[in-house]
């Protein structure tokens, strides 16, 4: 397959499909697939960057298992724990991020779901940030109903974030107590409640190559607007504590066939661009356009001022 020559098709108007034959991604030249991944984006995204930020608003204690997350209950691990966080604190937070340039800001609560108390805070401090700030207000709080996301779209958030993780095949490797459906279904509710959506996935899971593709695919299928790619940090006390690290060519080869699949999404770096030495620049070089900077759930991640300086200087638009 000539991967630079299915670029400029992808540009023309072409499109990949499930019934594609796409096991060519595993096997194509990688600087090839970057080029080619880098043209579909500087033509059909232009050079804006799109930086969002997230905190941690409900930290640990998770009910769910999902065998890479460090706050899940079933895991023996010592991440922060702690309720649903003060409207004033996060308010303050998310000041700070408007004013070191992102664009977005999303609050993540640890859980299957936000009811009751914690969603009657959080609401509030949804209008709060929407009248004290400008910024694009999103949310990440689990497999919540329809009222609850109804509320939140009218307290100003305007994206909301359900990763899929995985492909359906391999959903049950990585998780049992919610299924791939329940995340396909939340998706559903976010979008008739007029967000658009987030959603991506992790790989480094032991997943295999097809299973990358078969991702990228059914995000392609759900029309999703913004589709982070974490790569794996294994945490110590977690199920995959000992999976091996990704390398940056696996990571890069993944990142540029999910451009070539969802030529028009935001494709977002999330965790592990800390696997490259010089923050991430080959990235930026093969189809992704936007990032999550700052501190991660349970990580350390990119000096925000490091990273603008960092992208400016690639000739993109913050």
């Amino acid at each position: 397959m000539d991967v630079i020559k299915l670029a400029e098709e992808i540009i023309e108007g072409k499109r990949l499909r499930r019934n594609d034959d796409l096991s060519f991604f595993e096997e194509a030249g990688i600087d090839e697939l970057s080029k080619g991944a880098d043209n579909i984006r500087k033509t059909l995204c232009g050079n804006k960057v799109d930086l969002c930020t997230i905190i941690n608003g409900r930290a640990g204690g998770c009910s769910e298992n999902c065998k890479f997350c460090a706050q899940s209950a079933h895991s023996r691990t010592d991440c922060d724990k702690h309720g649903i966080v003060d409207s004033k604190e996060v308010l303050e937070d998310c000041k700070k991020r408007e004013a070191a340039g992102v664009h977005a800001y999303s609050i993540v609560t640890a859980g299957r779901t936000v009811e009751g108390h914690d969603l009657d805070t959080l609401v509030e401090t949804y209008h709060l940030l929407q009248d004290k700030c400008n910024i694009r207000l999103c949310a990440s709080h689990g497999l919540i109903s329809p009222e609850a996301m109804q509320r939140l779209r009218e307290a100003g958030v305007t994206m909301y974030h359900a990763n899929i993780e995985t492909s359906k095949r391999n959903f049950p490797n990585i998780c049992t107590t919610h299924t791939y459906e329940d995340k396909i279904n939340e998706i559903r509710i976010a979008k008739e409640a007029g967000m658009r959506v987030c959603s991506g996935g992790i790989i480094g899971m032991g997943e295999s190559f097809e299973d990358r593709v078969d991702m990228a695919v059914s995000l392609s299928e759900l029309r999703i607007d913004s589709i982070p790619i974490n790569a794996l940090i294994p945490v110590a006390g977690t199920p995959f504590e000992n999976l091996p690290a990704l390398t940056e060519d696996d990571i890069i080869r993944t990142v540029a066939m999910f451009r070539y699949i969802n030529p028009t999404a935001y494709i977002r770096m999330a965790a592990g661009r800390n696997y490259f030495k010089d923050g991430g620049k080959r990235l930026f070089r093969s189809g992704v356009n936007a990032t999550i900077t700052g501190d991660m759930l349970t990580t350390v991640g990119n000096n925000t001022s490091q990273d603008i300086k960092m992208l400016t200087e690639m000739g993109f638009k913050i």
